[in-house]
């Protein structure tokens, strides 16, 4: 390793590249998964499709009720 760097002609940012959106994992439990595969098979939706629609009307009916 050298004791100095020359940084002068570097580019900052050169290989950042902005995420615009961070998904974060979440975990069903299996039973839940499996019924919420079930109803999303039977409406031709894709899972997160229905989980997403379902849980949008939850949070809409808790701020309503607040």
């Amino acid at each position: 390793m050298q004791n100095e760097y020359d940084f002068s002609h570097g580019e900052r940012g050169k290989f950042f590249h902005v995420r615009e959106e961070i998904l974060l994992p979440v975990y069903l439990d299996q039973s839940l998964q499996l019924a919420l595969m079930d109803l999303a098979k039977a409406r031709g939706v894709e899972l997160s499709v229905l989980a997403n629609t379902l849980l949008k009307q939850d949070i809409d009916r808790l701020q309503t009720s607040l």
